[in-house]
């Protein structure tokens, strides 16, 4: 069936039908169309196209369909034009000729714009549970290993020393501004275009704000021409999944470097590891690449859905169309590895060992000294130069900072002393950041105790 056609004299080529088809995607809108479709049913009980009996009978069949779709593939054999002529033909097969009422003073493209609002609301909460489980399970590999220290990097080199549970919170920060960015995306996704018409509202004396508090929307489009062509909620979920996914590629390559031979400083456990067709000894981070791999595809489906929308005419166009599927991918994948990536994270072992020799042997510790000479009086630029010619005899005769004596280092600089030579090692070096956000035990502590809290609030709003 069509929701269109006698302006036509005869019907469009199966080619052109094979074209513009959209089941085989917009399918997942099915529960969204026909939730949006009850409230809509409800809405012409009021101004008197259904009676009271009627919307029941309708709002009866909508609920079998649902039923039908959980019990098995709904869609076999199905060769409707799109997700909205496949629900009234199903409609009309348990309802007969009130499914012909059903679109009065209704257009598809404030259905669809209802519709894909729907599905990316339920969408967006299940994107921030995801979020959640792994900010969860960062803390909690934080609590795991409250005293691990590794070397922290900048440009990729040896910088200053960390905590691992610190180095965790940097990422579980990164994961909650994702929320917030989602959180900020639900609101704006949260509006309620039915009642829009095609483009100039509804013919009909709808109770808009009914529908919205049926549906469970918090606001009512404020105009008929934008809320039937705004798919500016649509880019949010992408932008906002778009950073997510740097996130999680940003946290998998660590990874790949931390657990490779020449780091050595976590383990990934088997569950999301794999091996080598040839050769037997390697054990490769499938999971982090994987995900590392997806984000550019994440990312673009977001150059997609703008490249869609750039230089639309007011209001609806067909483009629109192409509108789900870059949100559909994404979603899918985005959700995948949040998924994947928490189990990552729960399997993971560190070796606390290997990571604070990598600190001590080098100079991470360069910059707490420094900083303890200027305490002392020493001018900085001073203090810096002092610590560099340190640095520097080190490299050219061998020594690691603990081979240095208090003696051998006061004829570098006679300001050094013996809490410069505590300072050498990198554990020692640590303490020198108690500033809140810093890396010093303390500090770290009271993050770990924040974050958990801010946590349970999110896990609150879901």
């Amino acid at each position: 069936m069509k929701l269109w056609g006698g302006r036509f004299e005869q019907g469009p080529a199966e080619l052109f039908e094979q074209f513009s088809g959209s089941l085989d995607f917009d399918r997942k809108l099915l529960e969204a169309d026909i939730i949006g479709s009850k409230a809509f049913a409800s809405a012409l009980t009021r101004v008197g196209i259904y009676t009271a009996e009627e919307r029941d009978k309708v709002h009866r069949a909508f609920d079998q369909i649902i039923e039908e779709s959980k019990a098995g593939d709904i869609f076999a054999g199905a060769d409707d034009e799109d997700i909205h002529t496949f629900v009234i033909r199903k409609l009309g097969e348990k309802a007969g000729p009130l499914a012909d009422k059903i679109h009065t003073g209704r257009s598809r493209n404030e259905q669809v714009a209802t519709d894909f609002r729907l599905w990316t609301r339920t969408e967006i909460r299940s994107v921030q549970h995801l979020l959640t489980d792994l900010m969860a399970a960062l803390v909690d590999f934080a609590k795991r290993e409250p005293d691990a220290l590794l070397p922290g990097y900048t440009h990729l080199r040896r910088a200053q020393p960390v905590l691992w549970a610190h180095y965790l919170l940097a990422y579980f920060e990164m994961f909650a501004r994702d929320w917030e960015r989602f959180d900020d995306c639900y609101r704006r996704t949260d509006v309620l275009p039915l009642g829009s018409g095609a483009l100039a509202g509804s013919g009909f004396p709808f109770d808009r704000q009914a529908m919205a508090d049926e549906l469970g929307f918090s606001r009512l489009s404020a105009n008929s021409l934008d809320s039937v062509s705004d798919r500016d909620f649509a880019m949010d979920f992408l932008y906002a999944s778009s950073v997510a996914m740097l996130h999680l590629s940003r946290l998998c390559e660590d990874w790949i470097l931390y657990s490779s031979e020449e780091f050595g400083f976590i383990d990934m456990g088997d569950e999301v590891t794999s091996g080598s067709s040839l050769m037997p000894q390697k054990k490769n981070p499938d999971a982090c690449e994987l995900i590392r791999g997806k984000s550019g595809r994440v990312t673009g489906n977001l150059l997609s859905l703008m490249m869609t929308v750039k230089g639309l005419p007011l209001a609806y166009n067909r483009d629109l169309q192409e509108d789900k599927e870059p949100v559909f991918d994404a979603a899918a994948h985005l959700s995948g590895s949040l998924a994947v990536m928490k189990l990552t994270v729960d399997t993971a072992a560190v070796h606390p060992d290997r990571m604070e020799a990598a600190a001590d042997e080098s100079w991470v510790s360069a910059t707490a000294l420094a900083e303890a000479l200027s305490r002392k009086g020493v001018p900085f630029h001073r203090a810096h130069q002092i610590v560099g010619a340190l640095v520097l005899e080190s490299v050219r005769t061998g020594k690691k900072p603990q081979d240095w004596t208090t003696e051998q280092l006061q004829a570098v600089a006679p300001e050094f002393d013996d809490e410069a030579r505590e300072l050498l090692t990198a554990r020692r070096a640590l303490g020198n950041h108690v500033v809140p956000g810093g890396t010093a035990s303390a500090s770290v502590r009271n993050a770990l105790d924040e974050a958990a809290k801010r946590l349970e609030q999110m896990q609150r709003t879901e």
